[in-house]
């Protein structure tokens, strides 16, 4: 039988159509409600002339429309494009011609540049309105295509069929599409229940990007297993805490800057008992900000790695691994604080060296990944493709290393990796030194050209207070902890937060562009 991602939506129906799945705002849908819209969605765009392989975009902020096109877009052969907010129209411009993108979902938020969009691009010829108001004359219905109660005729759709094309961040040129089988979603999905244990049982809090993979995974798991899912437009402190009280939300994923920003005020008297755990990934959480993070919220914390190619998730840092780490049980399990986790059932991790030939335990090398969750290719990029899937693993471009008991150290991108007076410097070793200087906030460690040693070690800091005058104190906390020649020669005080991509990552390459000297950006 050919897998299809609608078998997850099928099994809630059967199992558990009555119960709620999915609360945004004031809409409140069982999973019979949910099925419903699904179907019409699908029926209503093979009456708009889309067939298999088509693709749908969505450019919109969180939303039950998210969730419908992630299970309605698929389930006939279409291609769905989750599209990142936070690019700007020229790069969307691109990801909808370089995917031919024939219908796109906007909302309030994005219905001038959505119609901007289909201006200028060619294959874009509709637009589907999603937002909260009346849909405009230019525009098509949501609501009417959701609740025509029709059912698209069955089709056999699955397994190595393409069912989404994400698009990376762009961090290092132009945004790549990446190629999403059925069956890589599915796996994915699997893995994510394997060590999430997600159960009916459970609400999970949509307050990360759900155009990006680390919530999508969830998205499909939660699903599968009946659970709830409850959606906010995007993270909002104080509406965060609101919903997670009123929904007695369960589940939430958090990248470390949400969770400052969580943390910066007192909670008050908010009741959030009913959280049982939140997932955090995108970047390293510093361990201070982690044992914090634990003490405030009272739930258990997980972690996971992984990439678009991937589908995302490749390896996990258990609860009982950060309930031993902040608890110091042992030297080895407070390092583990510092790790990625091991590798999840499914998925086979690799370092290797430049030639390809696997590298022993704690060398360094490159990080290969093999599994039903690894990528079909790049869309339009057969090159790229074949640079990245090598006898069927997946080359990620990230540094680390294995310890002996399997776990994961990311330690850099091979592209961030400094190299100045002929030695390698990992930024995240810095990055590392940095947050345990208690007034930092966020860090950047990142090369810039320098005349005498190649590559200067740079560091751009937000701190808590002024801190012209930490500069040096800066200096200094790393020399305790980190070679001289790691620590930064040059550092740069941030007044506003650091730029990041729609999945929560610091852009280095932009942090790069800024504080290179003119006219010798490499």
């Amino acid at each position: 039988m050919t897998a299809n991602i609608s078998a997850a939506l099928d099994r809630a129906v059967a199992l558990f159509g009555d119960e709620t799945a999915m609360v945004d705002g004031d809409h409140r849908w069982t999973y019979r409600d949910l099925d419903a819209r699904v179907r019409s969605f699908d029926a209503a765009l093979g009456e708009a002339g889309l067939i298999a392989g088509d693709v749908v975009g969505v450019l919109a902020l969180n939303s039950r429309a998210h969730l419908v096109a992630w299970l309605g877009v698929p389930r006939s052969g279409r291609v769905l494009n989750e599209i990142n907010t936070r690019l700007s129209e020229t790069e969307i411009a691109y990801i909808i011609d370089d995917s031919a993108t024939r219908l796109l979902l906007v909302d309030d938020a994005f219905l001038e540049t959505g119609r901007a969009l289909r201006t200028r691009c060619p294959s874009l010829d509709t637009l589907i309105y999603c937002g909260g108001g009346t849909a405009p004359e230019d525009c098509l219905d949501f609501e009417v295509f959701t609740t025509s109660g029709r059912s698209p005729q069955p089709v056999i759709v699955g397994g190595d069929d393409v069912a989404g094309i994400f698009y990376t961040g762009g961090t290092t040129g132009r945004p790549k599409g990446v190629l999403l089988s059925h069956d890589n979603l599915i796996a994915n999905a699997k893995h994510a229940l394997i060590c999430l244990r997600y159960t009916h049982h459970d609400t999970y809090l949509h307050a990360g990007p759900m155009f990006h993979l680390a919530d999508g995974a969830s998205t499909v798991a939660l699903t599968w297993v009946g659970g709830t899912h409850v959606i906010i437009g995007g993270f909002d402190r104080e509406l965060w805490l609101e919903t997670v009280e009123r929904e007695g939300v369960t589940r939430a994923m958090l990248v470390p800057t949400m969770l400052t920003m969580l943390l910066s005020e007192p909670l008050g008297d908010r009741d959030l008992s009913t959280l049982q755990s939140v997932l955090y990934g995108a970047s390293p959480m510093p361990t201070a900000l982690l044992r914090t993070a634990i003490q405030t919220l009272g739930c258990d914390f997980c972690q996971v790695y992984g990439m678009t190619e991937a589908a995302p998730i490749v390896t996990f840092l258990t609860h009982e691994d950060h309930r031993d780490g902040i608890a110091a049980t042992s030297p080895e399990a407070q390092a583990r604080l510092r790790s990625a986790g091991r590798p999840i059932v499914g998925v086979d991790v690799v370092i290797r060296d430049p030639q390809g030939s696997p590298l022993p335990t704690g060398d360094v090398g490159e990080i290969t990944v093999r599994g039903m969750n690894v990528m079909q290719g790049y869309l339009n990029k057969p090159d790229e493709t074949a640079d990245v899937l090598i006898d069927g693993w997946f080359h990620t471009g990230d540094m680390g290393y294995l310890d002996g008991s399997g776990y994961l150290y990311v330690v850099d991108r091979l592209k961030d990796m400094i190299i100045t007076g002929g030695e390698n410097v990992y930024s995240t070793e810095v990055e590392n030194a940095l947050y345990r200087h208690p007034d930092v906030i966020e860090v950047a460690v990142f090369g810039t050209p320098d005349p005498r040693w190649g590559e200067a070690v740079t560091a751009a800091v937000v701190l808590r207070r002024d801190g012209d005058e930490l500069v040096e104190e800066l200096r200094d906390h790393c020399r305790d902890l980190i070679a001289g020649y790691k620590v930064p020669r040059v550092i740069h005080i941030v007044d506003e937060a650091l730029p990041k991509s729609g999945a929560g990552k610091i852009l280095k390459r932009n942090l790069r562009d800024r504080y290179s000297p003119a006219g010798q950006l490499r």
